[in-house]
């Protein structure tokens, strides 16, 4: 019996434990609240900066919907406020604990049936060490088309893993198309997306091979690897990473406004280390934010197409983030995002939302695909917003993988051919 076998199975028979020892959210409740107009839309941003146990949704530019999970200590402070500022709300979910519950234990079950160290993507959502055993696993099956290689370290000194696939012909400076996910630790669909789109290049390879005949592809199924085994260990909605701060209290930085183009920013980040979209101290001060820019760089001249995988919100977003301004190759960004969004529909009937990051979704500072086109000069630069599943979101059930990661390569793989056909080698 293979030891992560032998180590799923231990972890069942412990699971009450387990359990206990993991944040269980009892009581944790979940709001949606109705939000009209920019004032309003502020209003949350005030409380959210002045309240960090309220975890708010980011506001979407023309949404009016938001919600939020709310501990039990602040659950009454919290509905004196909506009451004071005469805000509509109802309660969504009145105690996550039975709902998280079930599905960590549903996860654990489904893992015992995985033959190691090939996963199934559909099957289960994974740690970061088994992401990690599985991406080491397939030089030997693909000798010829496979490369990992380590870039570098997380604080917690987990290595983070960098994957090549290439058609095997032996040319060498191809163009790249770099896709990285698990920036934000909470958003587990999106390692599962990066590990569904390695395995239509290498299993389905038949079915695939125009997409790696000039073009080379390079994989970092997980960027922040210490937050998101954080969220498979202790706390299922941690978002940021787990490097202390200078408050004590308030541990991580989101790596995702950490980034050294058009840093520091107070629309779009904030420098208070108990928020959410804290920016850390100066750029580059997470060791993961390090990583990711050193792979960037590293194909700077053959950079051809940035994608960064998230969740949730069927959204493909371009830069800029910091500025309601326009980059000189909107337009041509734009071509590609039309193409993903277009193949989508024809498919699955999925509609996308696609523009700029600042008008589409919200204003960011310090984020990876401002970086990307900005610094690295690449060709196209995107953030790829998942299909939302789960009861917030960004946590769907083992049982709604297939689903999401399928209709997502639809638009992943129309852009992609796009990019090749628009910028040949």
């Amino acid at each position: 019996m293979s030891l992560p076998l032998l180590g799923l199975l231990t972890l069942l028979l412990l699971q009450p434990m387990v359990l206990f020892a993991w944040q269980d959210y009892k009581d944790y409740k979940l709001y949606e609240l109705k939000i009209e107009g920019f004032e309003e839309q502020n209003l949350v941003r005030k409380w959210s900066k002045e309240n960090p146990l309220w975890d708010f949704h980011e506001p979407k530019r023309n949404e009016s919907l938001l919600n939020v999970m709310i501990p039990p200590e602040e659950a009454n402070r919290f509905i004196a406020t909506l009451r004071n500022y005469h805000l509509e709300y109802k309660v969504l979910i009145e105690d996550l604990a039975p709902l998280v519950h079930a599905q960590r234990a549903e996860n654990l079950r489904k893992k015992l049936l995985i033959q190691w160290p090939h996963i199934d993507v559909l099957s289960a959502f994974y740690t970061h060490s088994e992401i990690n055993d599985y991406l080491d696993s397939l030089p030997e099956r693909f000798p010829k088309r496979v490369q990992v290689k380590q870039f570098g370290w997380s604080y917690e000194r987990r290595p983070l893993k960098v994957l090549t696939i290439t058609n095997g012909d032996g040319r060498r400076n191809k163009p790249v198309i770099l896709i990285d996910g698990t920036v934000h630790a909470r958003e587990w669909i999106s390692p599962s997306m990066a590990l569904y789109i390695i395995q239509q290049l290498l299993d389905n390879y038949g079915d695939n091979q125009e997409l790696l005949q000039d073009y080379d592809w390079v994989i970092m199924p997980v960027v922040n690897a210490d937050g998101y085994e954080y969220t498979h260990t202790d706390s299922r909605y941690w978002r940021k990473s787990r490097r202390p701060t200078s408050n004590p209290d308030c541990i991580g930085t989101d790596i995702n406004r950490n980034f050294g183009y058009e840093w520091g920013r107070d629309e779009g980040s904030s420098s208070d280390p108990c928020e959410l979209i804290y920016r850390g101290e100066r750029p580059f001060d997470q060791p993961e934010s390090q990583v990711l820019r050193d792979v960037m760089l590293h194909y700077k001249g053959r950079l051809n197409f940035y994608l960064s995988l998230h969740s949730y919100g069927n959204y493909f977003l371009l830069p800029w983030g910091y500025t309601s301004e326009f980059p000189d190759t909107y337009q041509d960004m734009m071509s590609v995002a039309d193409a993903g969004a277009k193949a989508i529909i024809y498919s699955t009937n999925g509609i996308y939302s696609y523009g700029s990051t600042y008008y589409v979704l919200y204003p960011t500072s310090g984020d990876t695909a401002d970086f990307a086109l900005g610094v690295v000069n690449a060709t196209v630069a995107m953030t790829m917003e998942l299909p939302a599943a789960g009861f917030q979101g960004f946590d769907p059930w083992v049982s709604h993988i297939e689903r999401l990661v399928t209709e997502s390569w639809v638009g992943v793989r129309a852009m992609a051919a796009e990019v090749i056909r628009r910028y040949p080698a």
